[in-house]
């Protein structure tokens, strides 16, 4: 299932991305909704909530920001609400408020990071421990090997964004897809974020710069401009995770996902083959 991202401050712009999904695909798709960075009016934010909701959607993802400030409004009015979360108290606190599901963000992940970084090989696990609502996991997932090693960890499904990014139809500047796919396994490096937050993206020499001191952080719109439609990638931080290092070429969406599971189901029959025939009793036929 695709989300439609929706951390701006116009109703109009989330109008737009909106009849544009729907015009192009029948299929469903849900809408995420990073709490922290709506960044407007509680009227115009409550609007955009209401709006959403009148166009019948099904499916909500929350982040960035407190699970209880949505979870009961949207559940009362019968949308599904997965919360995103990088910590094990964020997970708990989430499922208290009311979530259907989680989305358990390893720091390998792309995007804002918490500066507690945990895995997601130990926080998958230490999550499923404490809570039974499903998983998705996310972070250094983009083939079916990891959606399979996730399903071990606990979970149910499975998000990938970089590997995403590196698609044909991703509508990036081809310089950013091609920086991801060139990227080894040490690609990655992550930026303060102030006040509290980090960012990973590629480790590119603005990246380096900024996070040795030696040069100041340009506005987030500024970055967005000059990478995804300009393809300056030198002197930009785009978001990436450490993911990169595992992409190797530029695919298409239907391909990718058609790969995945695949290759999810390949590493499950391995898996399985390696389990050792279990002994008879005594005094069984065999």
């Amino acid at each position: 299932m695709g989300l439609l991202e929706n951390s701006i401050r116009d109703l109009s712009v989330t109008q737009r991305e909106f009849t544009a999904i729907r015009t192009a695909t029948n299929q469903p798709f849900g809408v995420n909704l990073p709490v922290r960075y709506l960044q407007m009016d509680p009227k115009e934010e409550s609007a955009i909530i209401d709006w959403l909701l009148g166009q019948g959607v099904h499916f909500v993802t929350t982040s960035a920001g407190d699970p209880t400030r949505y979870t009961k409004m949207l559940k009362d009015a019968g949308v599904t609400v997965y919360h995103a979360t990088a910590t094990l108290r964020g997970a708990i606190k989430a499922v208290d408020a009311g979530v259907d599901g989680l989305i358990v963000e390893g720091a390998e992940s792309a995007g804002l990071r918490n500066p507690e970084e945990v895995h997601t090989f130990a926080l998958l696990q230490a999550v499923r421990e404490k809570v039974d609502v499903p998983i998705v996991a996310a972070g250094g997932i983009v083939d079916g090997r990891g959606m399979a090693a996730a399903f071990a960890l606990g979970a149910e499904g499975v998000t990938m964004g970089t590997r995403f990014v590196a698609s044909f139809e991703s509508p990036v500047h081809q310089n950013y897809k091609q920086a991801i796919v060139a990227a080894p396994i040490t690609g990655t490096a992550l930026v303060d974020n102030p006040p509290r937050a980090r960012s990973r993206g590629l480790r590119t020499p603005y990246a380096v710069e900024v996070s040795e001191g030696k040069r100041e952080r340009l506005p987030r719109n500024a970055t967005l401009d000059m990478l995804y439609v300009q393809g300056d990638v030198d002197n930009t931080h785009g978001a990436a995770g450490e993911s990169a290092g595992l992409i190797h070429e530029i695919k298409s969406v239907r391909q990718i996902i058609d790969d995945t599971i695949a290759s999810f189901w390949r590493e499950i029959d391995r898996l399985a083959g390696l389990r050792p025939a279990r002994p008879s009793a005594p005094g069984s036929t065999p």
